[in-house]
Parts: C-alpha cells; sequence; structure tokens
C-alpha cells in the first residue's frame, strides 16, 4: 500500500500545526479565534464562487455559448455539495448553541 503524496503533505502539515499548538507556538486564544474566522470566512467565500460559477455556466448553456453538459452538470453538483455542506455545519453549529444555553451554570 503507497501514500499518495497529497495525503502525505496533508499528514505532515497537520502534525506540525499539532507540534506548534503544543509547543506553545501559538499565543493567546485570539490567534486561534482568528483561524477559525479566517477559516470559516475563506470557506464561504468559496461555496460563493461555486455559486457564481455555477449560474455564469446555466447562462452560458442557456443563451448556446457553450454546448458541453458534462462541465455544467459538474459545476452544478459541486455548488449543491458545497451549499448541503454549509447549511449542516449552520445547523450542528445552531444545534451545538442551544444546547450550550439550555445548560445550567
Amino acid at each position: 500500500m503507497s501514500v499518495s503524496p497529497m495525503a502525505l503533505k496533508a499528514y505532515t502539515e497537520a502534525m506540525q500545526t499539532g507540534q506548534n499548538i503544543a509547543g506553545g507556538k501559538l499565543k493567546g486564544s485570539n490567534r486561534v479565534h482568528n483561524d477559525f474566522a479566517d477559516t470559516l470566512q475563506s470557506s464561504l467565500k468559496e461555496v460563493n464562487n461555486l455559486q457564481v460559477n455555477k449560474n455564469a455556466m446555466i447562462e452560458s448553456f442557456a443563451s448556446g455559448k457553450s454546448q458541453n453538459v458534462h462541465e455544467l452538470m459538474i459545476s452544478m453538483e459541486k455548488a449543491g455539495v458545497a451549499m448541503r455542506m454549509t447549511s449542516a455545519v449552520r445547523n450542528k453549529v445552531l444545534e451545538s448553541y442551544r444546547e450550550l444555553m439550555q445548560m445550567p451554570f
């Protein structure tokens, strides 16, 4: 069994991140918060870009500029999966928030 270069890269990056956090290279909770916020914001931008790309491809196909049905369907599925995943994450966050609010302190 061989390890693909992509999997190996992801593994080494995860190990380095874990060592940085454990070693104290990320100081204070503010840095981790900023990373989470940046990650969330970039993910939402990517979902938006997929939606914009899908809409552009639909318009191009409907106007007759493009006749590539395969790429259109692929972009529609990518955008749909990204939107469903975003909704699922939002629902989990809201569920967690509601659960925290119901906890007695």
